[in-house]
């Protein structure tokens, strides 16, 4: 074989090389997002927590679990919302489904307090499943130093403090029995280069995504899946 051939061929190999990696990972895509079963998540444990359950993602969240048959432990600071989501869930599932409720305005309390808060309330309770959505942002955009000190405590006890010590308090239990899973709802924003006018908001939510990646290799060896949604 002539030395022109010889390189004709190996440039053909390279480039069929080339052409398969992004092959492969479309059909990992494919088969990830479309055509793999879904996961049975009771095998985390027969519980889930979610915190901002009234509102929103959390209480889609919530519903979404509670049709897979988990229990939940709903967090949230108006009552009359939690005990409407409570009797909501109770008439479309019935005894199925367990559902106790967590009083609590991360704003208002420290991180000692909060995680004494949530301790007592999971108590008894085989929490395998963690969905951190709480969330605090501004009511409108503006410079950095036009937020007032109010409202810069209360984003970063809820966004960082709350979803933090939540973390840390069900852990043990998940470490414990050796699985669990723990979702974190972020935002798009950190994958952008910067986002001006909502600044504490967005390094509030960097934070969060940092944190997921970081107690995801920490924890993955002991069968605690971390996910961090944006």
């Amino acid at each position: 074989m002539e030395l022109p051939d010889v390189v004709l061929m190996a440039a053909s190999i390279v480039g069929f090389i080339a052409l398969c990696k992004p092959l492969v990972g479309l059909v990992k895509w494919v088969w990830a997002m479309f055509l793999r079963p879904p996961k049975n998540l009771k095998e985390y444990g027969s519980w889930a927590l979610v915190t901002g359950s009234t509102d929103g993602i959390g209480k889609a969240m919530a519903f979404e679990l509670a049709s897979k048959g988990l229990s939940l432990v709903l967090v949230g600071r108006n009552p009359s919302k939690l005990k409407a989501v409570s009797n909501e869930i109770r008439e479309r599932h019935g005894e199925q489904v367990e559902v106790k409720s967590i009083v609590i305005d991360f704003a208002k309390f420290s991180g000692e307090e909060i995680a004494a808060f949530i301790k007592e309330g999971i108590e008894g309770t085989d929490v395998g499943v963690l969905i951190n959505n709480v969330g605090l942002a501004y009511p409108y955009a503006r410079f950095f130093h036009e937020v007032d000190l109010e409202l810069m405590g209360s984003v970063m006890r809820v966004n960082i403090e709350g979803a933090t010590w939540v973390t840390r308090s069900v852990l043990p239990g998940m470490l414990e029995k050796k699985k669990g899973a723990i979702i974190n709802i972020c935002s798009g924003s950190v994958l952008l280069p910067s986002y001006p006018l909502v600044t504490l908001y967005v390094a509030a939510k960097a934070y969060m995504a940092m944190l997921s990646k970081s107690i995801n290799l920490e924890y993955q060896q002991y069968g605690i899946d971390v996910q961090c949604q944006v």
